[in-house]
């Protein structure tokens, strides 16, 4: 029989968060204002965070709250991301929100998809008067956080109202172990249960969001009267309110039944914890005494909630439908029903993490955005998640195999990019390029097409191009460009002085005068 693991609260926290965490940041997109909102927390508007898009505000009638009043809409390129930088390498929580609010006044909220450091992370469709909320749990694999939105299909423009990024401590949510550290956990549920309104910062120091229960039907809602300490805390940190309050059974023959929010057709792997405080100090013949069940099966041995105290219990990696259950029910000797405080449902992602496109394509596409500007509005992963590339990039997995950059309005000397290695397909074509054709071309060793044309490139074709036979090479259309089939000009010059030529032409003049001296020289006499 599968137990749930049973985690001590009696750890001492091995840092605070002003040691373990390096980034708190608030983003309110569309917005260029930095304010404090009713929790105490800045934020800051996206100007620096985002290239492209355009700041909107939602109708008057839809107006929810300050950072949901504004909103940043994306309608040019597939992908656009927002990218926070100098981040320490470590786990994260990162949240995105959404409220159309008719800001368009079509009464037509667009549908598209949300995406994370080259990660697939959600459908967007918020068609409600209230913002759709996306939270992700993970270990950042660089240090920089991306977090994008991509069209889905044509004229369904994406668009986002707020960014939030908090670090996380390195122990928390590790109950995974360390195989499996590497998938992201997609918040599902949240819950402080017997609490009258949603628990944050600063409450809880992390900014996680844990919402009243509304769907404890029949459970009776207590308060504790537990002095419980800071220093009290399980791994996964949960802030002392939450295990102010609690929910107990009504009777003890009664269970308490858990909805894990979970959809009709889901059945994937799930990461889900419950947290255990008692609220009272028990008399001496009193006990409170209970297991989790899982589909009316015994799935954990007895457990009693301590007092000052907590425990916290975990399921891990285990694979679950709508259709199984999870409950308490009290053990036979217990003298009181169950009783629970707080719990969190995460779905395990699919893949795991990955360390994104390979980095000399990165180099190499970096080199590019810094010599032309009108590529710079690009930002994210290039190649990741599948399908979702830069525009101007195709890719096999995590390398750029093709740059289509035909007609993107390029000017001036193009720089190298020696390092993308793998290309097979170059398209320069269109633009106003100039200056020699660089020889670096020619050491790409997969390359296959190459295709130049219509630009301004002069000098002569390297000779490291014209060796790769199976190279199909277009440079028609640059007029200052000598090709291996038309003739090079040839500048119009002067004979020397000391050839033969010159040399019978000096002769002949001086004969000539000679033979006039003669003449005069008689005429006289």
């Amino acid at each position: 029989m599968a137990k749930l693991p049973l985690i001590s609260c009696l750890l001492l926290a091995l840092c605070s968060l002003s040691l373990s965490a390096n980034v708190f940041i608030s983003i309110d997109c569309g917005s260029s204002a930095t304010y404090k909102d009713e929790n105490g927390i800045s934020w800051t508007g996206d100007d620096e965070y985002v290239g492209t898009g355009e700041s909107r505000a939602v109708q008057p009638s839809s107006s929810y709250s300050r950072v949901m009043d504004t909103l940043r809409v994306f309608r040019n390129q597939t992908k656009h991301c927002y990218v926070i930088g100098d981040v320490k390498r470590g786990r994260v929580l990162v949240r995105a929100t959404f409220l159309y609010g008719n800001y368009d006044g079509r009464n037509s909220p667009p549908a598209f998809d949300l995406l994370f450091d080259g990660y697939y992370w959600a459908y967007v469709n918020n068609s409600g008067p209230t913002p759709s909320r996306f939270e992700v749990i993970y270990t950042t694999t660089r240090e920089t956080i991306s977090v994008c939105v991509s069209q889905y299909e044509a004229g369904q423009f994406p668009y986002i109202n707020a960014i939030e990024v908090r670090s996380l401590d390195s122990t928390m949510y590790g109950g995974l172990g360390e195989d499996r550290d590497i998938y992201p956990l997609f918040t599902r549920r949240r819950v402080a249960f017997g609490a009258n309104a949603t628990i944050r910062f600063p409450d809880d120091p992390y900014d996680r969001q844990w919402a009243r229960d509304t769907f404890m039907n029949g459970t009776i809602q207590v308060t504790s009267d537990a002095r419980l300490s800071s220093d009290i805390q399980t791994v996964d940190k949960p802030p002392l309110a939450v295990l102010k309050t609690a929910v107990t059974a009504p009777t003890l023959n009664s269970t308490i039944d858990f909805y894990l929010a979970l959809s009709k057709s889901f059945n994937s792997s799930v990461y889900a914890n419950w947290y255990f405080s008692e609220v009272t100090r028990l008399g001496p013949n009193q006990t409170r005494s209970f297991a989790f069940y899982k589909d009316n099966v015994a799935f954990s041995t007895p457990f009693s909630p301590p007092y000052e105290n907590c425990t916290g219990k975990f399921v891990s990696n285990i694979s679950i439908s709508a259709n199984n259950t999870f409950s308490l029910v009290a053990n036979e000797n217990s003298t009181l029903p169950p009783l629970v405080n707080a719990m969190e449902v995460f779905i395990l992602g699919d893949l795991p993490l990955n360390n994104g496109t390979d980095e000399k394509d990165v180099e190499g596409l970096a080199s590019l955005q810094k010599a032309f500007s009108s590529l710079r509005n690009w930002s994210g992963d290039p190649c990741l998640p599948k399908l979702y590339n830069w525009d101007w990039v195709k890719c096999d997995g995590d390398r750029v195999k093709s740059l289509l950059l035909g007609g993107f309005g390029l000017s001036g000397l193009l720089p190298d990019f020696t390092s993308m290695d793998a290309l097979t397909t170059i398209n320069l074509s269109n633009n106003s390029l100039r200056g020699n054709i660089p020889d670096f071309l020619g050491s790409l060793p997969n390359l296959q097409i190459l295709n130049l044309e219509n630009n301004k490139f002069n000098g002569t074709i390297p000779a490291s191009l014209l060796a790769k036979k199976s190279l199909i090479l277009r440079v028609s259309g640059n007029p200052e460009l000598c090709t291996s089939n038309s003739s090079c000009p040839t500048p119009t010059t002067s004979l020397p002085t000391n050839s033969s030529v010159g040399k019978r032409k000096n002769i002949l003049e001086s004969i000539f005068a000679a033979m006039i001296s003669c003449i005069i020289v008689l005429h006289l006499s």
